[in-house]
C-alpha cells in the first residue's frame, strides 16, 4: 500500500502544470487584475449581485456575506477589467449574469471576444448576440437564458502560434458552449476583435470582461491550460 501511494504521489507530483486549474479572481478583492483606461472611472468592485427590482436594467450589489463571491461592473459606461495572469491554449470557464438589455464581452487571450449581451427570446441571433464571436460567427442557436439569470460559458481556446515572430497558425474556438449547448465548433479568428487590450496577437495573453457598455457580473472563473 506504502508503494502504491509513493508512486501515485510521484506521478502527480509528474504532472504537466499545464493541467492544472487557475482561478484569476480571489473573491476578495481586485488584487491580480489591471484597469483598461482611468481608474477613477472604474465600476467594478467584489459583492453579490441580483436585479434592481425597480429597474431591471440594472443591478444591484451587496456585500458577499455567504455563497459565491462576484466580480461585478456595478453600472454602464466604466473600464474594462483584464487579469495580469496570461494564458496561451487554455479551457475557460466562467458564468455570467446581464439585467435586461445590457452588453459586456469576454476578450480570451485580451483579444478575442466572445460577445455577451441580453438575447433572451430573440428568434433568430447573430454574431453581436451571447455567445456571438464578435466580427466572426453567429452562435449556432440561441441558448439564452432570461435576465438575472447565471449564464455558464464553457470555452475551449487554441492560441495562435507563431514561428520567428511569424503567425504560422490562427487562434481558433475549438468548441464554445453556453448553458450545456455547442454553439461554436472548430471557428478560426483571422484576427483580434476590436478593442482588445493591444490590439495584437501573440502567443499568450490575459482574460478580458468588458466593462465600458453595461452592468455585469462575472463569478466562477476557472481557466486550465492546454499543452
Amino acid at each position: 500500500m506504502r508503494i502504491l501511494c509513493v508512486s501515485l504521489v510521484a506521478l502527480w507530483a509528474a504532472l504537466p502544470v499545464s493541467a492544472q486549474s487557475i482561478e484569476p479572481f480571489n473573491g476578495k478583492n481586485l488584487d491580480g487584475w489591471k484597469l483598461k483606461g482611468d481608474p477613477k472611472k472604474s465600476k467594478w468592485t467584489v459583492g453579490q449581485a441580483a436585479l434592481d427590482e425597480k429597474s431591471p436594467t440594472q443591478l444591484v450589489v451587496k456585500p458577499v456575506q455567504s455563497g459565491t463571491p462576484e466580480l461585478i461592473n456595478a453600472k454602464g459606461g466604466g473600464v474594462d477589467i483584464y487579469s495580469e495572469a496570461t494564458f496561451g491554449s487554455c479551457v475557460i470557464e466562467v458564468e455570467v449574469m446581464v439585467p435586461k438589455g445590457s452588453n459586456s464581452g469576454i476578450y480570451v487571450m485580451g483579444e478575442y471576444e466572445v460577445q455577451i449581451l441580453d438575447s433572451y427570446g430573440k428568434a433568430k441571433v447573430g454574431p453581436g448576440d451571447i455567445g456571438g464571436l464578435y466580427g466572426a460567427a453567429a452562435p449556432r442557436v440561441n441558448a439564452a437564458k432570461k435576465p438575472g439569470e447565471w449564464q455558464k460559458f464553457v470555452i475551449d481556446f487554441q492560441a495562435p502560434k507563431f514561428e520567428a515572430g511569424k503567425k504560422v497558425a490562427n487562434a481558433k474556438f475549438v468548441k464554445v458552449i453556453l448553458n450545456g449547448e455547442t454553439i461554436h465548433e472548430n471557428v478560426e479568428m483571422k484576427g483580434p476583435t476590436p478593442s482588445g487590450v493591444t490590439g495584437k496577437e501573440s502567443a499568450t495573453g490575459p482574460i478580458m470582461f468588458q466593462g465600458d457598455h453595461g452592468p455585469v457580473a462575472y463569478r466562477n472563473l476557472k481557466i486550465t491550460p492546454k499543452q
